[in-house]
């Protein structure tokens, strides 16, 4: 019979060999950040993301993705919502659509209007905690710690007032509706900032559709325009024809590629277009949404393969982070060079 001792050792070679599982032979880079004591060069420093780890090591196969999206000409389409037009991000984006590094845009109502009505006024850095009721009293509208004074609305409608009133005409005399893409370029055509995304996009002939055009500002001002006077009741605009447009401008690509930042309907709009045609060839999520609420806004990539909207995981990754910190970075990585 063992004894007292040889049972204790048994035991403690047991838990040692638990503990000390012999290791299997894995691949990867070494984990390593950036060695700040060469100095700073911004490249190096990007690149150095990739093995950090973390959300950083994702950042970094963002911009790896995006790179290979150029790399191989892919037709790439940018999805955005209206918080990041609300940011600085607007003039990340009106930087991209400037130079024609991406080809469709896909974005809300509030993606389109806030860019123009910061042709007009600018917003102003707020506080996350500013007291709504105060706001309310003073006329002041709070995205996360943007504000916009309602003057800039008030602004807005004497614009819009009048570019509505013109593509009634045109309506009437030739008969055809606009699609949502439509109305964004020619409203494009009526700014005179450089700053603009929509300024760049219809100099540029960079699509921009969206569907739920009426969801913020823009559907204020059609329901006034058609409200306030019968004679303009007749006003309609079509989101059909945009559906066949954008689906087709996937199906006729030889490759695709799609930044989403943020989540909603920008993100299912896209991916969806590029089912008719078996996936997206690369994808980069850039999101702070989890998936376990089932929302498309929260799905991983891989989530989409399953339905047929993207190729494969290996050519795509979700960045859980803040798109205004993060999308910066990949630009600057992955975009800079304007190839």
């Amino acid at each position: 019979m063992p004894n007292d001792m040889d049972v204790e050792y048994e035991k403690l070679k047991k838990a040692h060999d638990a503990n000390y599982r012999p290791s299997q032979g894995i691949a990867g880079a070494p984990v390593r950040g950036y060695d700040f004591e060469g100095g700073f060069d911004l490249q190096r420093f990007l690149k150095a993301y990739g093995t950090t780890g973390m959300q950083a090591t994702n950042l970094g196969r963002a911009i790896e993705i995006v790179k290979e999206m150029r790399k191989e000409k892919a037709v790439i389409f940018l999805a955005y919502n209206s918080n990041m037009v609300s940011s600085g991000l607007r003039e990340v984006i009106a930087y991209l659509v400037k130079h024609k590094l991406v080809h469709v845009l896909v974005t809300t109502a509030g993606g389109v209007e806030e860019d123009i009505i910061k042709t007009i006024k600018p917003f102003v850095i707020g506080d996350f905690k500013a007291p709504g009721k105060e706001l309310r009293a003073k006329g002041v509208n709070r995205i996360g710690n943007v504000f916009v004074p309602n003057d800039r609305y008030i602004a807005f409608e004497k614009v819009m007032h009048p570019f509505l009133a013109k593509l009634l005409e045109e309506q009437r005399k030739t008969g055809h509706l606009h699609t949502a893409s439509e109305f964004i370029h020619r409203l494009g055509a009526e700014v005179k900032d450089e700053n603009s995304i929509y300024y760049w996009a219809t100099k540029n002939g960079i699509p921009t559709f969206c569907p739920a055009l009426t969801d913020g500002s823009i559907g204020d001002m059609i329901y006034f325009f058609k409200q306030s006077d019968r004679k303009n009741a007749d006003f309609k605009l079509d989101i059909a024809d945009d559906m066949v447009r954008l689906v087709n401008i996937a199906i006729e690509a030889k490759k695709t590629g799609v930044i989403v930042l943020g989540g909603g309907f920008i993100k299912h709009h896209v991916v969806n277009a590029n089912l008719y045609r078996e996936g997206a060839d690369y994808a980069v999520y850039i999101s702070t949404e989890t998936e376990e609420g089932g929302s498309d806004s929260g799905a991983t990539p891989d989530e989409a393969v399953s339905w047929g909207k993207l190729k494969g995981k290996d050519s795509t990754v979700k960045v859980f982070a803040d798109a205004t910190i993060a999308f910066p970075l990949v630009v600057a990585g992955a975009f800079m060079d304007k190839k």
